[in-house]
């Protein structure tokens, strides 16, 4: 704990060393180390140093918890690997933040233990609940390890936010730094535009014969086939078509039912909400605070709250009137969508909601933010799914289940009876009534194909590769694999050894190869001559459609977006805010790998009367973007001199282990509280 905060100054060293003690004695008999040192059962109290930054080190615990800090920002929604947090990231961070924390040091801007104090009281108390020490402490132990880690990130948080404040005191915007930016944010334009690529441009592009094979000549060696070629003639058994055939009665759907494991009975969830807005960033700690003190009054030990309780709270407090009245319960069920991708949008509450999914009855969750407003979830009960509910998803699923069994077992018969007839057409014959097929579409071939090769019908499949590798004598039939919408039956055909190919087998390649090389290099005068002769939009129209290409349109297109398939840069931002209406850019803009000649068809200025309203909140956020580049930039200067004086050591072997040792951390325990530097 802080000094501040006990009375046993004189004998906390003493006491500390004697739990440490404790500690490291305690580890050795129960064995949490493995062999590098990192602690398995709490990486919290692992010492083991992922880096170094000019003497001071980041160790594993480090890691740990900023990790948990992030983890409990989010609520759980989402892992850290779908925000793009890995470990190599986060580490990036902390010797940062090492960084910072040094030159907050050298600039006696360190933080004194009552400051580190004060923002620990105002992070576990509010006008309505005072600071409990004994409460503060179970919290950070069971989240954190220990009061010293936690303390100690509260300490560097608020020396690298005192570095932050210094760094960027002086940050300044003009006023006509300020409006040029307005302006240029807030105009709007109605484009037409063309986009020119090689791989566009390559389509027009013509070649003869003759020198389609001259080059060839030039180039055989690229062409080299350095695996065998196979052509293989299979027989294909479509999965849906072979058990559309089947009957299926309302017994076996009744069977199915009751099968079910108890959460697939469900229809959702019945889920209360509490709705706190947050009107402006600056309340956000404060509606936090409110929401976790609310959490507080009614959350028993087990995590569970009455439906009664919360209804109260939700009358009295919730900022959500259509479910307010109601005790808080939202609408409909809560189920888990499986089409979502990703994090939830902002504001997608109900999404939110789907972590109530994963509770017990009556469980209360702590509070998640979306968008501009708090949320607290209590689950309730659960929403059965009736028999009828289920039957057409039963239906379905028992059918798929089906259709590839009775697949898999005439897959298997036709193997058998290839392996005597080696005759595909008559085997297909022979089973295209079981498989509800006629033997013209059963009865496949393959052109010449190696590994890797995008097999029509087939596509990219490392398993039909893997089907066809032993096959070498012509007639030798292959196992059944399962393919794109069924199982196959290969037998090879023909086999061919690796060797320079004849032009004819690659002309194509060779066609699309030299048309490629000759687009790239005819692609920027492309786009100067069609820049030339486009005075205006209508003229940039039918000047692309006299060269094959076809102009696109952009309405409302704004400085910072994409431009369709052309994508986003800020030359071509600059090119076009610069237009008027009926005017096309003299030169065209290269854009990643294309060029673009655009014109503007309408142009709607930003309104200046606008920009004066809001000019003290456009300043502030100006600001606050002006003040992170300037922090950045300091830390990176900071951080590219110890680089170069090799002051920055990763300690790779140390990361490796704890990669290695991410499946078995322990699940996330629940938690009251915000976390350090919130």
């Amino acid at each position: 704990m802080l000094k501040l905060f006990s009375r046993l100054e004189r004998t906390r060293s003493l006491i500390i060393i004697f739990f440490a003690a404790l500690v490291v004695i305690g580890m050795v008999v129960t064995g949490v180390y493995n062999r590098t040192g990192i602690a398995v059962a709490n990486p919290f109290k692992s010492r083991e140093v992922l880096a170094k930054v000019n003497g001071d080190e980041v160790t594993v615990a480090d890691l740990a918890l900023r990790k948990k800090s992030f983890e409990l920002r989010m609520g759980g929604q989402f892992s850290l690997a779908q925000l793009g947090m890995t470990n190599e990231r986060i580490l990036d961070q902390l010797i940062n933040d090492r960084i910072a924390y040094r030159e907050a040091e050298r600039l006696g801007l360190k933080p004194s233990e009552e400051e580190v104090r004060d923002s620990i009281r105002q992070q576990f108390s509010d006008a309505s609940t005072p600071f409990d020490l004994q409460r503060y402490k179970d919290y950070v132990v069971r989240n954190f390890g220990s009061t010293a880690l936690y303390e100690e990130a509260v300490r560097r948080d608020l020396a690298v936010s005192k570095l932050r404040a210094f760094v960027t005191a002086g940050a300044q915007v003009s006023d006509e730094e300020l409006r040029r930016d307005y302006e240029r944010d807030n105009t709007s334009l109605d484009l037409v535009y063309v986009s020119l690529t090689a791989e566009e441009l390559a389509k027009k592009v013509a070649v003869a014969d003759d020198e389609l094979r001259q080059y060839f000549d030039a180039h055989k060696t690229d062409y080299r086939l350095l695996e065998p070629q196979k052509k293989i003639r299979y027989l294909f058994i479509n999965t849906e078509k072979a058990g559309s055939k089947l009957q299926i009665s309302d017994e076996d759907l009744r069977k199915e039912y009751d099968s079910l494991k108890p959460e697939s009975k469900m229809a959702g969830v019945r889920v209360q909400q509490i709705v706190l807005k947050v009107a402006t960033p600056e309340l956000d700690q404060e509606v936090l605070g409110k929401a976790t003190n609310l959490v507080n009054q009614i959350r028993q030990p087990d995590l569970t709250a009455t439906e009664e309780a919360f209804a109260n709270l939700a009358r009295g407090n919730s900022e959500d009137p259509a479910t307010a009245q109601s005790g808080g319960w939202m609408p409909a069920p809560v189920k888990r969508d499986p089409n979502r991708k990703g994090a939830p949008k902002a504001g997608d509450a109900a999404a939110l909601a789907e972590a109530a999914l994963d509770w017990k009855d009556g469980q209360v969750g702590d509070p998640l933010k979306t968008g501009n407003a708090y949320y607290i979830f209590r689950r309730g009960p659960v929403v059965p799914k009736s028999f009828e509910d289920a039957k057409q998803e039963l239906l379905v699923s028992l059918r798929n289940r089906r259709s590839y069994g009775v697949a898999q077992e005439l897959a298997q018969r036709a193997v058998e009876r290839l392996n005597e007839t080696k005759d595909v057409q008559k085997v297909a014959q022979e089973l295209a009534a079981s498989a509800n097929m006629t033997p013209a579409e059963m009865v496949r071939e393959t052109p010449f194909i190696k590994p890797q090769d995008d097999v029509p019908e087939i596509g990219s499949s490392p398993q039909f590769e893997e089907a066809i590798r032993p096959l070498e004598e012509p007639g030798q039939v292959g196992g059944r694999v399962g393919i794109k919408n069924g199982f196959a039956v290969p037998v090879l055909v023909e086999k061919r050894d690796p060797r320079i190919p004849e032009f004819e087998e690659v002309k194509e390649q060779v066609a699309e190869r030299l048309k490629s090389e000759r687009a790239t290099q005819q692609l920027e005068q492309a786009a100067k001559d069609l820049a030339a002769r486009s005075a205006s939009p209508d003229a940039l129209k039918a000047e692309a459609a006299k060269i094959g290409l076809t102009a696109e349109t952009e309405e409302n297109y704004r400085a910072g977006r994409p431009l369709g398939k052309a994508g986003a840069d800020p030359a071509l931002d600059a090119a076009v805010i610069a237009l008027k209406s009926g005017e096309t850019t003299k030169a065209p803009v290269k854009v990643g790998d294309s060029w673009v000649v655009a014109g503007v068809t309408n142009r709607k200025d930003a309104d200046m009367a606008e920009f004066d309203k809001k000019k003290s909140e456009l300043l502030e956020t100006a600001l606050t973007t002006r003040r992170s580049e300037a922090y950045d930039e300091y830390i990176t200067a900071a951080r590219r001199k110890l680089e170069q004086d090799n002051k920055v050591q990763i300690n790779r072997e140390v990361m490796a282990e704890v990669e290695a040792l991410e499946p078995a951390a322990a699940p996330r325990p629940p938690f009251n509280f915000p976390p350090p530097g919130e």
